[in-house]
């Protein structure tokens, strides 16, 4: 991935946890559906400052809970060992995770 800044990150934090929501830029705003789930990409929960991979690593690094949304923010993660593509669901397409640290 470049450095081009494609993917926000909103960091929460929330007592001793740290949550971060990271999505691609261009999915704010929109919902997504399938049968089985509802993927609401809200700009209130996910659009925080635009991020470089490397940033998105440092919030990974930093969070005990993640919130990942999109194909970029996604293999951001798969790429540097945060999940598993195990770990990876699909709502109408869309690449969605979550990180649970205990």
């Amino acid at each position: 991935m470049n450095t081009r800044k494609k993917i926000y990150i909103k960091k929460y934090e929330l007592g001793p946890d740290v949550m971060v929501a990271v999505c691609d830029t261009e999915l704010i705003g929109k919902c997504f559906e399938d049968d089985e789930r509802v993927l609401k990409v809200t700009e209130s929960f996910y659009k925080g400052e635009e991020a470089t991979e490397n940033e998105v690593v440092r919030s990974l690094k930093q969070a005990t809970i993640a919130n990942l949304v999109g194909e970029r923010a996604v293999k951001c993660a798969l790429d540097n060992g945060f999940i598993e593509e195990n770990g990876v669901i699909f709502v109408a397409g869309v690449p969605h995770a979550q990180i649970v640290k205990m």
